[in-house]
């Protein structure tokens, strides 16, 4: 019955002047969003609020979905549009809308009437009270309850007036691309797509950076990657997935340095290749899924001595979350059952059996000096032979 679908958003509506502009970036992502759903929509913006019009016929569940993985979006209405014909062509509607909607009358309402638009001759207070004393008279079993109704009956003027009483929660955020693009480093764990997600919630456009080590890593880890990455593209949008293969880096700093510090130099080497990439996409900063104290290459001393290496930022969305909080989001957003599959990523074959917890920082760059010239040539190889894949959400045939 619903041909039209209202849009709420929350952060947006403080924008002051730049207002338009985190809208018509919402709209953008609407759009791409709805590309994945089966039917035709028009997404237009009015009177500060977004709408979403079928165009044609369409799944109710799916077009729900996809909405509800579109950040900015605080509220999902599917709403009527009904034009203003005077009161009482109004009452019909709303009157038609209740009936439609809720079979079973035996039930609380209260009616919150806004009057976005100052010349209906009716205020808001007088609407409630009128469109309530009608619905009561239609439909004897209803009872009014204006502190904790079962049926929220809201009815906006506007343009065409809107009738609604239905309001699904949407991930909230800001739309992806309002605040720049940063590079992920993307392992096949579970901490790494989850501050993926969290990123592209504060409205950060990712990318992401992927090391493998092939033979000691097989296909399948690196498609566990591909498949975690198109999961957060259906939260951010298309991602470009540059897989670099870095056994050669990590099998000549296992020769060259003292074992304890292996995490931490492979993770620097890490940091500036994912650097270098973040340079070539325009990202502003990098991104990981680090938490203090998690592991012992996330204590402060090894962040620190990590983040050394890096001229841009590094930003950590899990820095102080435990396990426990971010396993509920990797459920939350589809991502705990892909990232515990058993195919290892090259930090978890790489590492120490004690690896030093507080690492001194001239004491790790004392230590790659062993790795002379030959690191370089290393790294300058893994660059040029990174391979690029362009991962997307899966869209509907």
């Amino acid at each position: 019955m619903y041909k039209s679908f209202l849009i709420k958003y929350g952060e947006i509506a403080i924008k002051g002047k730049n207002r338009y502009l985190f809208e018509e970036a919402l709209v953008r992502q609407i759009r791409y969003a709805l590309s994945f759903a089966e039917g035709s929509f028009e997404v237009r913006r009015l009177q500060g609020r977004i709408y979403v019009d079928a165009l044609s016929e369409y799944d109710f569940d799916e077009v729900m979905e996809a909405l509800s993985h579109v950040f900015g979006i605080v509220g999902i209405c599917p709403v009527v549009l009904a034009e203003d014909e005077g009161f009482e062509a109004l009452v019909k509607e709303v009157c038609a809308y209740f009936d439609r909607v809720y079979p079973d009358k035996h039930k609380t309402f209260k009616v919150h009437a806004r009057r976005a638009r100052k010349n209906y001759p009716m205020d808001s207070m007088e609407l409630n009270a009128a469109l309530g004393e009608r619905l009561l008279t239609a439909f004897p079993e209803l009872k009014v309850d204006v502190h904790r109704p079962d049926i929220l009956l809201c009815v906006e003027i506007r343009e065409k007036i809107n009738i609604y009483s239905t309001e699904y929660p949407g991930p909230g955020g800001m739309p992806v691309g309002t605040n720049g693009r940063a590079m992920l480093l993307l392992s096949g764990g579970i901490d790494s797509p989850v501050a993926g997600y969290m990123i592209a919630k504060r409205g950060v456009a990712v990318d992401a950076v992927y090391f493998h080590a092939p033979p000691y890593t097989s296909e399948r880890a690196k498609q566990k990657v591909v498949d975690l990455a198109r999961i957060i593209s259906r939260y951010a949008g298309p991602i470009r997935l540059h897989v670099v293969n870095f056994t050669d880096i990590q099998l000549y700093i296992y020769e060259q340095c003292p074992h304890e510090e292996l995490t931490i130099i492979m993770r620097r080497y890490m940091m500036k290749i994912a650097e270098y990439f973040a340079g070539q996409d325009q990202c502003l900063g990098l991104v990981t899924g680090e938490s203090i104290g998690q592991v012992a290459s996330q204590t402060m001393q090894s962040l620190a001595a990590t983040n050394a290496v890096c001229s841009l930022p590094v930003y950590r969305p899990l820095i102080g979350f435990d396990k426990k909080e971010i396993i509920e989001i990797s459920e939350k957003i589809d991502a705990y059952e892909t990232s515990i599959l058993p195919y290892e990523d090259c930090c978890t074959i790489f590492v120490a059996k004690h690896p030093v917890t507080k690492p001194n920082l001239r004491v790790i760059e004392r230590s790659e000096q062993r790795l002379g010239e030959k690191i370089e040539a290393l790294v300058e190889t893994a660059v040029e032979t990174a391979e690029l894949i362009c991962v997307e959400a899966e869209r509907t045939e």
